[in-house]
């Protein structure tokens, strides 16, 4: 699917309009939400300065400067190839740029790893699943929560002791995800086996295991079909509302990107070509030529 045919920026239905309430949670109606979701969002958490990223003599991203905001849900969008994903890995330490820097939390970064990364409170999700097919969902999941554990490996593959009451206690933390993606009878099947939709859930349920401060979403609802959606849209939504994570989403289905984003930075051929609040990118003449082409 090309950009260009995916969505008109001007009439796509917005996904969560078509959800029913969350019974459990209690969700208010999409506008209330993003009211309350503006109240709360804060500084700025993370600061892109002027990033330059080439691979040869190939430019992934050129002089590309935006923020995102503690408590936010940034987009990313753009065409294919317009290098939303390169800009992903910029932030989690698997690409490092030729020029500018990463200032997240006040510190300046020329480089990030994506140890540091991880260790500062940075996660991410993946947009061809990096999960282990032959593992339980349970286990995929306790495999985020790796950096929190402190026993050494030698006690953990005995499970004695300190290592014991430490695993309880990871294990207890990870089955209250499962329970918060509703994903309860999946607990101890092999991801393999588990549609595609459900799969998505369990990389989100492995990225949130490590307790993010920032959560980075890589085409979460790709391949998806809109019942999938709407259920992946109320996820990000309560992670946000409810955790208060900070999120950053590359997503190409325009009615996600309108309805559940704070602000948009749209790239187009590595370059930013817009940035602003949904209502201001969805009119925005540069954005839409990219999208649609020009009329003849």
């Amino acid at each position: 699917m090309t950009m260009a045919k995916s969505a008109s920026l001007a009439t796509t239905l917005p996904v969560t309009a078509q959800m029913p309430r969350h019974a459990e949670s209690g969700r208010p109606d999409a506008a209330a939400a993003q009211s309350d979701r503006a109240a709360r969002i804060g500084g700025v958490i993370l600061d892109m300065q002027n990033i330059s990223l080439a691979f040869g003599g190939v430019k992934a991203l050129t002089d590309i400067s935006f923020d995102v905001r503690e408590h936010e849900i940034r987009a990313i969008i753009g065409p294919n190839g317009a290098g939303k994903s390169s800009l992903l890995n910029v932030i989690s330490g698997v690409y490092t740029p030729q020029q500018g820097a990463i200032v997240f939390k006040g510190d300046r970064y020329a480089r990030m790893t994506p140890r540091r990364a991880a260790e500062m409170g940075i996660a991410r999700t993946f947009q061809n699943l990096a999960l282990f097919k032959g593992m339980s969902v349970l286990d995929n999941i306790m495999t985020g929560r790796n950096l929190r554990m402190k026993c050494g490996i030698l006690a953990q593959a005995l499970r004695i002791g300190p290592a014991a009451r430490e695993e309880t206690r990871h294990r207890e933390f990870v089955e209250n995800i499962i329970d918060f993606l509703e994903i309860q009878a999946y607990r101890k099947t092999p991801v393999g086996r588990l549609p595609y939709g459900l799969q998505k859930r369990v990389d989100l349920g492995r990225a949130l295991a490590m307790e993010p401060r920032m959560l980075l979403l890589d085409e979460p609802m790709a391949g998806m079909n809109i019942e999938e959606k709407q259920d992946m849209s109320r996820f990000i939504l309560d992670v946000n509302d409810e955790f208060g994570t900070t999120i950053v989403l590359i997503e190409h289905d325009m009615g996600v990107v309108m309805d559940i984003s704070d602000r948009v930075v749209v790239l187009d051929y590595g370059k930013k070509i817009g940035d602003g609040e949904p209502a201001q990118v969805r009119a925005n003449d540069e954005v839409i030529r990219a999208y649609l082409g020009v009329a003849h």
